[in-house]
């Protein structure tokens, strides 16, 4: 029987940053959709919570701490992931850092290295794992694999005090680019998802009584922010058969934020 294009039974996973909103809404998509999982985060306690989760799905889930800032820890921790679970099918570079320096001219050297250590360096080092492992099955006959790199809004807008964030979402999705061009033939595809304003640790809504609630709610299309659940669809997407002659794309994913160039919708517009 041929497999239906959204079925991930049998795929293995690995996400950074995956024990906690989008990485783990991510994850809960490709359990519902029966794909094993690689969870990765700084924090086993947290990787191994996301993990009991996960598993109540009937799929299987590795918890490994990793800090992806650590080059000779990431292509360790790849290779125990293949080794563990047989094979590795996509990659999702989640894991990232956000902090605001309040003004360009306040950003320093360290502040600069620090950021891109986790959200530039760290999606190269996995989405590098990834397709050197890809590549080799494809040469031994097994082609195919799926990279995703999760951006930001910023990574095609500018920020006050992000330069550094902005700089390094731009270059995941270069990077994804550059990664569809050359390992296409070897049926790795590479692509990039840019989330709008997203409920996690460092994004809260305060409410419409707050500046950002409120900005939110009268300049996006649809009126709330987005949730982790709102990314098990689009992680599924990249990870499955459906997206199979998707590559080197980066797509929005952002309630129509982008759409609507951050112009007022006013109540009469609304009615309209």
């Amino acid at each position: 029987m041929a497999r239906h294009p959204w079925d991930l039974a049998g795929r293995v996973v690995v996400i950074s940053g995956g024990n906690a909103g989008i990485g783990l809404g991510f994850a809960r998509g490709i359990a519902k959709a029966g794909g094993d999982l690689v969870i990765w985060g700084r924090r086993q306690d947290r990787n191994e919570a996301a993990a009991e989760e996960l598993r109540k799905f009937g799929v299987r889930v590795l918890a490994q701490e990793v800090d992806v800032s650590d080059e000779a820890k990431v292509i360790k921790s790849f290779a125990a992931a293949v080794e563990a679970m047989g094979r590795v099918d996509g990659a999702i570079a989640n894991a990232g850092l956000m902090m605001n320096q309040g003004c360009f001219t306040n950003m320093t050297g360290e502040a600069w290295h620090s950021l891109l250590s986790v959200n530039q360096h760290g999606a190269f080092y996995l989405a590098r794992e990834a397709a050197r492992h890809m590549r080799a099955r494809a040469e031994a006959g097994d082609p195919g694999g799926s990279i995703l790199f999760c951006a930001s809004l910023s990574a095609v807008t500018g920020s006050i005090g992000m330069q550094h964030y902005n700089a390094s979402k731009g270059a995941m999705a270069s990077l994804a680019r550059g990664i569809a061009v050359d390992m296409g033939k070897f049926g790795i595809r590479a692509n990039t998802v840019c989330p709008g304003y997203t409920e996690s640790e460092t994004v809260k809504d305060q409410g419409a009584d707050s500046p950002l609630g409120a900005q939110v709610r009268e300049r996006c299309p649809i009126p709330r922010f987005g949730t982790p659940e709102d990314f098990e669809g689009i992680g599924v997407y990249f990870m499955s058969d459906v997206s199979r002659y998707h590559t080197g794309d980066l797509v929005k994913v952002d309630g129509g934020w982008m759409a609507n160039a951050g112009k007022l919708n006013t109540s009469a517009e609304r009615r309209a």
